[in-house]
């Protein structure tokens, strides 16, 4: 299988190059090839005549789409909308990469694929949009739902705290009121790949097995590193943002499960995760 990714040179497109089972692997991203750009977009197709396509490009700054919902319905609705046709045109399977915030974060159980979203910020509403106009015109793709993603490289929750915990100083504090799955590159990787080589269609949840808050996230970051520096509890009010983050965006994973497939435990995938990334600390 010959498989193009969009958004290439991002956290998990980097990691998607070195990981991804396939004959031929053809990165698409910024300056040379544009999603917005439909001229752009049929040159790599044409140059590389994908199988299948993952396309990862995104308006990821959830606070700067707050202020920018053009710019973030743009790059995420219709960039996609592009990349579906293009995929269309060329006979490729599409796995589009989308989140947890096309739901509002309130709390309750994990919100499984067939759960209604009802996104509370431009972000996941622009996001959403770009779901739905990838399946208007690509009803057979699949889109792979992640959250709290880290992977080699950064930038990401688990880099900051690393070089945060390595420096001197008062105690961290960090937010302890919001409930997520802390996901690695490495492990939604490969749940991409079951994605593709299993003809999944529709929408697919890709986090980390077990639930924690941004707290306990970076105690673990802490703990596996042997890091000293302090860290206290706070809460969501005490560093109020532009974009509201959500209390509780856990994902159960049950068209995944339903297939066989289950993701590794968030603790474990990071520990593997640091192993490399920070073999000195």
């Amino acid at each position: 299988m010959k498989i193009l990714v969009t958004g290439s040179k991002g956290m998990l497109g980097r990691t998607l190059a070195r990981t991804l089972p396939c004959e031929g692997f053809y990165g698409a991203d910024l300056p040379e090839t544009d999603i917005l750009d439909t001229a752009s977009l049929e040159r790599a197709f044409d140059a590389f005549r994908p199988d299948a396509v993952v396309h990862c490009a995104a308006y990821t700054n959830v606070d700067r789409c707050e202020s920018d919902p053009e710019g973030a319905f743009r790059l995420n609705r219709d960039g996609s909308a592009n990349v579906a046709r293009a995929c269309a045109r060329h006979s490729a399977r599409l796995v589009a990469i989308s989140t947890d915030y096309v739901f509002s974060g309130a709390p309750g159980a994990p919100r499984d694929e067939a759960d209604p979203p009802g996104p509370a910020t431009v972000y996941g509403k622009s996001k959403l949009a770009g779901e739905q106009a990838v399946l208007a015109e690509l009803p057979d793709a699949a889109i792979v739902r992640t959250a709290w993603l880290y992977g080699p490289g950064g930038p990401s929750f688990v880099h900051t705290m690393a070089k945060l915990g390595a420096a001197e100083g008062a105690p961290l504090k960090v937010v302890d009121d919001q409930r997520g799955n802390p996901t690695s590159t490495a492990a939604l990787s490969k749940a991409i790949a079951f994605v593709l080589e299993n003809g999944m269609r529709g929408i697919v949840h890709g986090t980390c097995e077990g639930v924690c808050t941004w707290y306990g996230f970076a105690c673990e970051i802490f703990r596996l590193l042997g890091l000293k520096r302090g860290v206290q509890p706070c809460t969501t009010a005490e560093f109020p943002r532009p974009a509201p983050r959500p209390a509780d965006s856990a994902l159960a994973k049950n068209a995944l499960a339903a297939r066989g497939f289950r993701m590794p435990d968030w603790r474990d995938a990071l520990k593997e995760f640091l192993k490399d990334e920070f073999p000195r600390v």
